[in-house]
């Protein structure tokens, strides 16, 4: 379990390590000289309330401790012993069962340097170290300071081609103003972030069903019915029961919002990582195997037994830990369904937003009916008894868990161009799957914790004449030329050109498109038509639900195939380089650097940099004197996606 524990927090400072003028830490240098040859650099650093830095003394196996060092290729000064630290005190970890060496509120730390060189007039020392509170960033940070006391500003110089190639990228775009995209509306307020609240909702539900947490039921009873005779308060401590339950899985999504904090790309970047898409897959096999019962997932049962006894306590206090309780006691059940919306809000534009409220829907599902049980007591004599139907349920969701775990793994593919799981194999496989889901329901195969079947119930026949049902939509996409489109599907399949039989080209629907955009402006400009410049990834499930329901309505392909040059940028295509001619150093607002190595890299800072944006799909009408031809436009229906194509062939038309 530790090593999950230590992989979780891996991933949470992976997401939160870059840093902007919000960190919880500021650390300040000054130089203080002792003689002619050896100075004191002092480094004096405040933290925000909640936040540790960790000792340059922290035990093995526990956070990661801070390290001042000489950066490399620096000269003419060396380090004198290890870094004097002041004020640090000791404080037990829960998650590494380690006492850990830390700062709080404040930092001193002393390193004494000699000089080689006594002609030397600065030096460059590096700090680093990783400062946590509900998650971890790392700090590493090069100081440049002058042998006379001032700190000096790194002043990033760069070379003639990398200028070059950033002015390239730059843009010099005519009606600028219009580019208001309907991004700049605040999406957490928007009907797709209620979607997400809704699913987390029903993921909630759906943990109510499972054997991890139906044992909960009678300990909540028993408990509040020794709580208090009194009516009101009995109300009282039932809603912040129910309170506390949505609470603590609110909680569990707070470390995913230093997501926000990130430079504009981040999102891209993670949601893409083929490495972490594969992550994600090992982790939902190994869950949809927990739920199909060859093993069971639990934390170690000295945590259950602390949070149960803590309980006991009684009051808020006591309250607040029987809700914790249920979420520790159920996490073997609960785990796999928060896996997967933990997984898909990464992957999504949302980010922690989108988090967050999936937590909260899933929360508040599991909360309302625990809150009723804490209210009304004898409730429990009313309920089913548990049974084979409960073991059902967690099979099923071990299915569904084995074909979402699919996606990931192609996203992976996608990225990295394997070209292993085309599309036809990806369909066959959930066919595989949902054939052995039909299987399972219909009692012909069985696994360890089923119940013997007399006879099959009308529920269980229903459900699998509904999966077969399924089985023979998902049949015709192996195909080369499908009865039908599986627009039910869209987003989840790769796209329809990523296939195994031989195709006209690599674009959507068989469309002309460029993929560099000085090709395809070279193209608009040869036959005076209007671009549509179409930033989109190779695992962006919008795009694909975009290119299948949207372009593929007649009247807009044919305004794509006639009257547009579409020019479509994979802002994920990190795995394929770009020639070694064409890589270069940019340099960002913040003052830091970005390498530009991969066609991926290059794509994703020319959406920053000219439109402001970083999300996918990101569709932009341009003239080929790059005049914008109305508003950025993204995910969006057939008929305001139609009217929009229009109107921008409209005032294109205009300006002849």
């Amino acid at each position: 379990m530790k090593k999950f524990i230590t992989l979780f927090i891996f991933l949470t400072v992976f997401l939160a390590k870059a840093q902007t003028e919000s960190d919880p830490i500021k650390i300040e240098a000054s130089i203080n000289k002792i003689s002619e040859t050896e100075y004191d650099v002092i480094f004096n650093a405040k933290l925000f309330k909640g936040w540790y830095l960790y000792s340059q003394y922290n035990p093995e196996d526990a956070s990661l401790p801070l390290e001042v060092s000489i950066p490399e290729g620096a000269t003419g000064y060396k380090l004198i012993g290890n870094p004097k630290e002041e004020d640090t005190f000791k404080k037990y970890s829960d998650v590494w069962e380690v006492e850990e060496i830390v700062f709080k509120d404040k930092a001193r730390i002393t390193q004494r340097i000699q000089l080689t060189n006594k002609d030397i007039t600065q030096i460059k020392i590096n700090f680093f170290g990783q400062v946590c509170e509900t998650a971890c960033i790392n700090i590493d940070e090069n100081f440049t300071i002058s042998l006379s006391g001032a700190v000096l500003a790194e002043t990033i110089v760069l070379d003639e081609k990398s200028k070059l190639l950033t002015q390239n990228l730059k843009l010099d775009l005519k009606n600028k103003a219009l580019l208001r995209s309907n991004s700049d509306v605040d999406t957490t307020s928007s009907n797709g972030l209620f979607s997400i609240f809704f699913l987390g909702f029903v993921g909630g539900l759906l943990a109510l069903l499972t054997p991890c947490v139906f044992p909960m039921i009678p300990l909540t009873v028993s408990f509040f019915t020794k709580q208090t005779n009194n009516k009101r308060k009995g109300i009282f401590r039932a809603v912040l029961y129910g309170f506390f339950i949505v609470f603590i899985y609110i909680l569990l999504s707070l470390p995913f919002h230093f997501l926000d904090n990130l430079d504009p790309e981040i999102l891209n970047t993670i949601s893409t990582n083929v490495w972490l898409n594969i992550f994600f897959f090992a982790v939902l096999v190994f869950f949809a195997f927990s739920f199909f019962g060859f093993y069971e997932i639990t934390l170690p049962s000295s945590w259950g037994n602390k949070m149960d006894s803590a309980s006991s306590v009684g009051g808020i206090l006591g309250i607040f830990f029987m809700a914790l309780t249920l979420a520790i006691v159920s996490f073997s059940c609960t785990g796999p369904i928060l896996g997967s919306l933990l997984a898909g809000s990464l992957t999504a534009d949302g980010g922690a937003t989108q988090l967050t409220a999936g937590m909260t829907g899933f929360g508040l599902a599991l909360a309302l009916p625990f809150a009723l049980f804490a209210l009304f007591p004898n409730w429990l004599n009313a309920l089913p008894k548990s049974g084979g139907w409960m073991n059902t349920t967690k099979v099923v969701l071990g299915f569904l868990e084995l074909a979402l775990a699919f996606k990931f793994l192609s996203n992976a593919d996608l990225v990295a161009h394997w070209d292993l799981l085309k599309r036809e194999v990806f369909i066959a496989i959930w066919i595989i799957i949902f054939i052995g889901l039909a299987l399972y329901l219909f009692a012909k195969i069985k696994f360890p914790h089923d119940s013997p079947i007399k006879k099959l119930s009308f529920s269980r026949v229903s459900f699998g004449v509904l999966v077969i049902a399924f089985i023979v939509y998902l049949a015709p996409g192996v195909l080369k030329n499908p009865t039908w489109n599986l627009s039910l599907l869209s987003g989840f399949p790769p796209p329809q050109f990523y296939s195994i039989y031989e195709q006209e080209n690599n674009c959507p629907l068989g469309l002309d498109c460029y993929k560099d955009f000085d090709e395809g402006l070279a193209k608009a400009k040869a036959v005076n038509k209007p671009i549509l410049l179409d930033f989109t990834g190779w695992a962006c499930v919008n795009c694909r639900k975009m290119e299948e329901n949207v372009w593929s309505e007649l009247d807009i392909f044919r305004l794509l195939k006639n009257d547009y040059i579409l020019i479509s940028l994979y802002v994920d295509d990190n795995e394929k380089e770009l020639p070694e001619n064409q890589q270069f150093n940019f340099l960002k607002e913040n003052g830091k650097l970005k390498q530009i190595k991969t066609v991926g890299d290059k794509w994703s800072t020319f959406q920053v940099i000219n439109f402001k944006n970083a999300s996918q799909p990101y569709y932009v009408l341009l003239s080929p004197d790059l005049e914008v031809l109305n508003t950025a436009q993204q995910y969006t229906d057939r008929d305001t996606y139609y009217a929009w194509l229009k109107d921008g062939l409209i005032n294109f038309n205009s300006k002849e």
